[in-house]
């Protein structure tokens, strides 16, 4: 394959740190709050969830508030991080291009447009009702955008590269065009749940939504490293591809399908959340370079580190108040991306 198991020990010791940091991240993520918490406490009630027994367990309130507000939160930060992140970074390897994201084929505007229409057209459902119908909305219109750029972008039975980002970014465009026109239509109590999912949030994690959105995002975590030595093979150019046994067609549409699934199922749950998916993958491969065996899991560390971060800042800043977490990734990760790409301007050229 082009790119052999080089920089090994550098790949090990980053994603080792990386691994550290997130974990660093999400008890972090435990303890701090509107209420402030020790690590004990931590430990006893999800020792006292799990039904075994303690000496000194914590109040109920105390068990209540980690296990069913901070601990969905904690790991729909690293589950959302890791999967934009990855998606990402195999996007880019599919594309050829180190500025490439998750949205670059339409599913999260598309995602966003559906659920602001879900808002608009059904303010009379039931509160249980809106909070089904919304992020199934949300999900149906990412997977319905991301298809008909694929469709478009079919030709002769061969999936043009070229022509999908550009399919891509006109669903973007025109989903923006009728989220605007939504946002300039919908009540007062609409718009304020129309900015979260143009802002992004955490905040209505539940273990219900987890569960049935992580079959998806876990397994295309899982997969789409199983893909590296393809991905790789694609950088060299698609002849050169098949010329190394790789069906480029196959890979095409398959890496789309659990990027688009996986990126769809982060929109449902959480909103728009930009940058994670083109900052962690990029800040990556400037220290590994592109060989996706060791790409591909790092970034998704990198992105569950990025995103935890954002989720800690987001909501302790100006607690009780909730900042936007997209606002958030997009004032950690702008600065910190022009800073990375002024230091290695004379360097490196994005591979």
């Amino acid at each position: 394959m082009p790119f052999p198991a080089a920089r090994s020990h550098s790949s090990r010791r980053l994603t080792a740190l990386l691994a550290i940091l997130a974990a660093a991240l999400a008890m972090l993520g435990l303890c701090w709050g509107s209420i402030a918490l020790p690590p004990l406490h931590i430990l006893q009630s999800l020792l006292s969830a799990i039904g075994l027994p303690m000496a000194a367990a914590p109040d109920p309130f105390t068990v209540a508030t980690i296990v069913d507000l901070r601990l969905p939160r904690v790991v729909l930060a690293l589950m959302i991080g890791a999967s934009l992140a990855q998606s990402g970074a195999a996007m880019q390897g599919l594309f050829r291009n180190p500025l490439a994201d998750p949205g670059l084929v339409g599913v999260a505007s598309g995602a966003a447009l559906a659920a602001a229409a879900a808002i608009v057209a059904l303010p009379a459902l039931a509160p249980w009702a809106q909070a089904i119908a919304t992020p199934a909305s949300a999900f149906v219109g990412g997977l319905l955008a991301a298809a008909i750029a694929a469709r478009i972008a079919r030709i002769d039975g061969a999936t043009r590269v070229t022509t999908l980002l550009l399919a891509g970014l006109a669903t973007n465009a025109l989903a923006a065009a009728g989220i605007g026109f939504l946002l300039s239509v919908a009540d007062p109590a609409s718009l304020r749940n129309i900015s979260f999912w143009m802002y992004g949030s955490l905040s209505k994690a539940g273990w219900t939504e987890i569960a049935l959105t992580a079959p998806l995002v876990v397994g295309a975590l899982i997969w789409l490293p199983r893909q590296s030595q393809a991905l790789d093979a694609l950088l060299l150019g698609e002849a050169e591809a098949r010329h190394l046994g790789v069906n480029v067609e196959r890979l095409k549409r398959s890496v789309l399908l659990a990027i688009v699934l996986a990126v769809a199922c982060c929109v449902a749950l959480a909103g728009l959340i930009g940058f994670v998916g083109l900052l962690a993958p990029h800040w990556v491969r400037m220290r590994l370079g592109p060989g996706h065996q060791a790409l591909l899991p790092a970034a998704a560390l990198a992105g569950a580190v990025l995103m935890s971060a954002a989720d800690l800042v987001s909501r302790t800043l100006l607690a009780p108040q909730e900042l936007p977490i997209g606002i958030l990734t997009a004032a950690i990760g702008a600065p910190f991306f022009l800073l990375m790409l002024f230091r290695h301007r004379g360097s490196v050229e994005g591979w």
